[in-house]
């Protein structure tokens, strides 16, 4: 096995290797660690390294795995990367922003807390936009993130960093936060894997862990690993008190989805929809169809001023405010795009449009909740466009999709509808590439809370395509 082969294994196939002590994890990451260094200055995908504490680590667990009778972690060993901003003990979390680039952190954010005492090992940090604020990952601390598969376009964001990382071999897991999609764009863009959970799943550290339209969750290349990932970071935790008691085992093996009862929607009756995401969308959906799955059709009626608008009035009154906050002191510091936030959110004063987000989440949940209980999921595209340019403007009020004018920040994107729907779990897989070489993906979106049936519909269309990157012409050329 080459040493770009061990860096596409999944984390399911390394650990079975490490117990058999066919690999060792010193051996993984050290192949981890050298093609990084060959790789990473085309694409940018990585902030802050640890690659010699994490060889210390790796050695340790070797030393685990060679000693008979030790009690292994769920994923002793396994190199992982951890978004810029998620804290990690002891290390620093810059968030994208120059403003944070001496903050270290006094703990971990819970979901890495139990990652690292599950046995991963933390070897970088990946990139972001500034305060997580778009779906491309470009800032001035870290400069521009680039797609694997075509460097000309953006990997996605805001996990964006996670996203081209997993797609170009650079490490065997991954972690994302997603409050507008930013879990489930660099899925898409990026051809991987990734899952928003349920509101309070996975539990979170503050703010984020009180904001209902915010979810962390794991980013990943099969959807095995995923649900390895969430059964090790789900459940309740001491010190949040948004997170829930409840807990879902997920299935790791595909079974039978014959008879699956499938919804699904091209564009939610209202988003202009590229004819390649089209066409991979359709090619996806005749997957489930050959498995034995129901497909249909439905029509939501949602509409622009429902969803989309009611967006951008939520990132003003609530997560956008973090920017006003920032310029008052730090101005000089900041993104333009930040800043544009910043002027965004103090334009926006009326106090009722605290509220509008709820009435209209609710209004989406009136046909969407109906639909859900008639089928056991629903499919749609992820992103309605393979990508943006890597240093594309999120205020470039120019931008089109089909030739019609789009909003430059989620015109291309068919995620934040569902962190509206906070509740509902969302696996987002890769549905093929386009034209020119960027991937593009499907939203599998559960009933409220049914996580382990959107994982079951997953397994079973990944099982089919055999995988995405099991061999090296399935790989991006770097």
């Amino acid at each position: 096995m080459t040493n770009d082969d061990l860096s596409y294994l999944s984390a399911t196939a390394a650990l079975k290797l490490f117990k058999t002590r066919k690999l060792s994890p010193r051996e993984l990451l050290a192949a981890l660690i050298a093609r990084a260094e060959r790789v990473n200055p085309a694409i940018n995908c990585f902030a802050d390294r640890y690659f010699d504490e994490a060889m210390a680590k790796a050695t340790l667990s070797e030393k685990r795995y060679m000693k008979r009778g030790a009690k292994l972690a769920p994923f002793e060993g396994v190199p992982l990367a951890v978004k810029d901003a998620q804290r990690v003990a002891g290390k620093r979390t810059t968030h994208g922003s120059l403003i944070f680039k001496d903050s270290i952190d006094s703990h971990s954010d819970p979901m890495i807390e139990r990652l690292e005492k599950a046995g991963a090992i933390i070897f970088a940090r990946t990139t972001t936009p500034e305060f997580c604020l778009s779906g491309v990952t470009h800032s001035r601390i870290w400069g521009v993130t680039r797609n694997p598969w075509n460097t000309d376009f953006t990997p996605g964001g805001s996990s964006g960093g996670s996203g081209a990382a997993l797609a170009a071999g650079l490490t065997t897991l991954a972690t994302g936060t997603d409050i507008g999609g930013s879990i489930r764009i660099p899925a898409a863009a990026s051809g991987v894997v990734g899952f928003k959970p349920p509101h309070g799943r996975n539990p979170d550290g503050p703010p984020a862990n009180f904001d209902r339209f915010n979810h962390c969750g794991p980013m990943t290349r099969t959807v095995a690993d995923a649900a390895l990932m969430q059964n090790v970071t789900s459940g309740p935790h001491p010190c949040d008190h948004d997170s829930l008691r409840a807990r879902v085992k997920l299935p790791l093996e595909a079974g039978s989805i014959e008879g699956l009862k499938i919804a699904w929607s091209m564009d939610f009756g209202y988003v202009e929809v590229d004819p390649e995401v089209r066409q991979n969308t359709l090619a996806a959906l005749e997957v489930f169809c050959r498995l034995g799955a129901q497909v249909e059709e439905v029509k939501l009626g949602w509409t622009l001023d429902v969803n989309h608008d009611c967006f951008h009035w939520y990132n003003t009154m609530n997560f956008g405010r973090q920017t006003v906050w920032h310029r008052k002191r730090d101005a000089d510091l900041m993104t333009d795009y930040a800043v544009k936030m910043a002027a965004a959110v103090e334009a926006k004063t009326a106090m009722d449009d605290v509220h509008k987000p709820w009435a209209r989440t609710h209004a989406m949940y009136q046909t969407l909740g109906p639909v859900l209980d008639r089928h056991d999921v629903f499919v749609c595209p992820t992103n309605n466009y393979p990508a943006v340019k890597a240093d594309h403007d999120p205020w470039d009020e120019s931008f089109t999709v089909n030739g019609r004018r789009a909003d430059p920040e989620y015109g291309w994107v068919m995620t934040h509808q569902f962190n509206m729907l906070h509740n509902c779990p969302v696996l987002a897989v890769p549905s093929g590439h386009a034209a020119n070489g960027v991937p593009t993906g499907i939203q599998i979106v559960g009933r409220t809370w049914d996580d382990a049936r959107v994982f079951k519909a997953g397994l079973a269309y990944e099982k089919v395509l055999g995988g995405w990157y099991a061999s090296k012409g399935r790989r991006p050329v770097l």
